[in-house]
C-alpha cells in the first residue's frame, strides 16, 4: 500500500517500513548519505530521508537543535503532538544540555506519544543507539520531549498505517540487506553485524 504523498500518513508509512534498519559501523546509513552527513549521528538524517521519500521538504534536522530553532523561527512549533509531527527530545541524564534527538510521531495517547526514531536502541543509548525503532515516550512533566515541529502536510482524511506496539526491553529484529560477495552474487546478511 502506498498512501498519498505529502501527507502525514505517507511519512508514517515510509518510517514504519524502515523499522529494524541497523547502521553500518559507525553511524553509516543511507540516511546520512542522503543528507551528506554520513558517519555522524543520524536521527535527524533519518527524519529528513523519510520526509523526502514522502515528497515533503522540512527544515534541516541533521543538527537537531538547529532544526528545532528553524521550526520555531517559522512559527511551526507546538507543544501539542499530532501524527506526523517531528518530536524533538533532550535527555538530561546524557550530559548534553540541549535538544539532541528527533523522531516522527506515529500515534498520540493520553500521556505518551509513539514515534519512529532513527539511531536509537531498546535499553541502551537513546540518541545514538544505531537502529530504527518504534518507541513510546512519555509527554508532560519530566518527559524528554520538549516540543514538536509542524511540517506542511497536504490535507488528508484517510486511515493511518498500523504499527506493532513498541517493546523497549526487546530490540527490533535487524533488517537483512542484500550484499554482493566477491563473485558479484547477492547474499543476505544482517546489517550492522
Amino acid at each position: 500500500m502506498t498512501l498519498p504523498d505529502q501527507t502525514a500518513a505517507r511519512v508514517i508509512e515510509v518510517a514504519l517500513a524502515e523499522v529494524g534498519t541497523v547502521e553500518e559501523p559507525v553511524n553509516r546509513t543511507k540516511y546520512g548519505a542522503f543528507t551528506l552527513a554520513d558517519g555522524l549521528p543520524w536521527c535527524g538524517s533519518f527524519v529528513m530521508w523519510c520526509f523526502n521519500k514522502a515528497n515533503l521538504k522540512i527544515p534541516n534536522c541533521v543538527s537537531t537543535a538547529a532544526g528545532a530553532q528553524k521550526f520555531k523561527d517559522q512559527n511551526r512549533w507546538t507543544e501539542k503532538p499530532e501524527r506526523g509531527h517531528i518530536a524533538f527530545m533532550d535527555f538530561p541524564a546524557d550530559g548534553i544540555d540541549r535538544i539532541s534527538h528527533v523522531g516522527i510521531v506515529i500515534d498520540v495517547k493520553k500521556d505518551s506519544i509513539v514515534t519512529v526514531e532513527g539511531n536509537t536502541s531498546g535499553t541502551g543509548d537513546q540518541r545514538n543507539g544505531g537502529m530504527v525503532m518504534i518507541k513510546e515516550r512519555s509527554i508532560g512533566a519530566g518527559s524528554p520531549v520538549v516540543g514538536y515541529g509542524i511540517p506542511r502536510f497536504a490535507p488528508y482524511s484517510g486511515t493511518f498505517p498500523p504499527y506493532d506496539a513498541p517493546d523497549s526491553a526487546a530490540p527490533a529484529k535487524p533488517k537483512k540487506a542484500k550484499k554482493k560477495d566477491g563473485t558479484g552474487k547477492s547474499t543476505s546478511s544482517k546489517l550492522g553485524a
